[in-house]
């Protein structure tokens, strides 16, 4: 009997954590994303004309041109850093945890939550950031994030080249 029923513990443990296991594909893609990486572009779709727009509820999206982010795979931790501008962009670092959001039958996600100097969760009571991946290789990323802009459906799509 007790044979019987360590093996059925056994079973439940590892369908557990099969069930929370990553998949082949979300590994493969923490493992690209792992490194450092600086954001060379934000193109917005969707929008017409000049506009003005806080991301990450931090700072206008064009502070983040230019930016460089780190991505460790083994912590799930990372930083972005952002070089002061004339008047226009403060310098500031930004800790954040990361991973690969899954969903069945939709886009892997990059996710990340932005942590405060004691790595606590600034944005605990939300999912944080979402971000679909559009791209990603050895030397380029490119990811996107959905949003509504004046009533309608646009998008920031943020194209990063590998250090």
């Amino acid at each position: 009997m007790k044979k019987l029923h360590l093996l059925f513990s056994l079973m439940i443990s590892l369908l557990i954590f099969a069930s929370c296991a990553t998949s082949k594909e979300a590994r493969n893609y923490r493992k690209e994303i792992n490194g450092h990486w600086q954001l060379q572009t934000i193109v917005t779709q969707g929008i017409t004309g000049k506009i003005k727009a806080e991301i990450f509820n931090e700072v206008d999206f064009n502070c983040f041109v230019g930016s460089n982010w780190v991505f460790n795979n083994n912590s799930s931790l990372g930083s972005y850093s952002i070089s002061k501008n004339a008047n226009e962009c403060a310098a500031m670092v930004r800790d954040f945890r990361w991973s690969i959001y899954e969903a069945d039958g939709q886009p892997k996600l990059l996710q990340f939550k932005r942590l405060d100097k004691n790595f606590k969760e600034i944005d605990a009571n939300s999912s944080g950031f979402r971000f679909t991946i559009v791209h990603i290789d050895k030397s380029s990323m490119q990811l996107r994030s959905d949003i509504v802009f004046e009533n309608k459906q646009a998008s920031f799509i943020y194209n990063f080249i590998k250090n």
